[in-house]
């Protein structure tokens, strides 16, 4: 089983506003309005703060920066916008799809990690989760901190 296939830019000749409009539809119909789960529970995006009537959500899915107001378009990431709904549902039975818990401050949060290159970070909430971000794991200093981090969860929780 694959994810679905890559939304590459250049499919829309370089015309960005045509390209966001069309990651932004994707995540209104299967994100935010497709009824997405994870173990039974809805997963809920974030609507604030909003940015050129856009969720924050939906920033946080195709945008890299910790700033932000200084957040810039990943096309990685939004090549990817399908397999956020994709690892979410298919993470409890995927083999390739890590599944392990961390917490940030007083958040807890869950990490789904398709084959060590895509990562989807869920925040746990009363009676939903709240989908936080998603990206792309190239740098090998993150891949070895995430790898770190889940066989030590692992290893507290065999």
């Amino acid at each position: 089983m694959n994810p679905p296939e890559l939304l590459p830019f250049a499919a829309f000749g370089g015309d960005w506003p045509a390209y966001e409009a069309e990651l932004h539809r994707i995540f209104v119909a299967e994100i935010a309005n497709g009824g997405v789960q994870y173990e039974g529970l809805r997963v809920g995006c974030r609507r604030h703060p909003e940015a050129a009537r856009r969720w924050a959500s939906f920033w946080h899915l195709v945008q890299e920066g910790s700033v932000e107001d200084d957040r810039l378009p990943d096309l990685r990431r939004c090549e990817r916008i399908r397999w956020v709904r994709w690892v979410i549902e298919n993470a409890v039975a995927h083999a390739e799809i890590d599944v392990w818990q961390n917490t940030r401050g007083t958040q807890v949060n869950t990490l789904l990690w398709f084959r060590e290159e895509y990562l989807v970070v869920l925040g746990q909430r009363q009676g939903y989760w709240l989908l936080r971000t998603a990206y792309c794991t190239e740098k090998s200093g993150r891949i070895a901190q995430l790898r770190k981090e889940r066989d030590a969860f692992r290893r507290a929780n065999p």
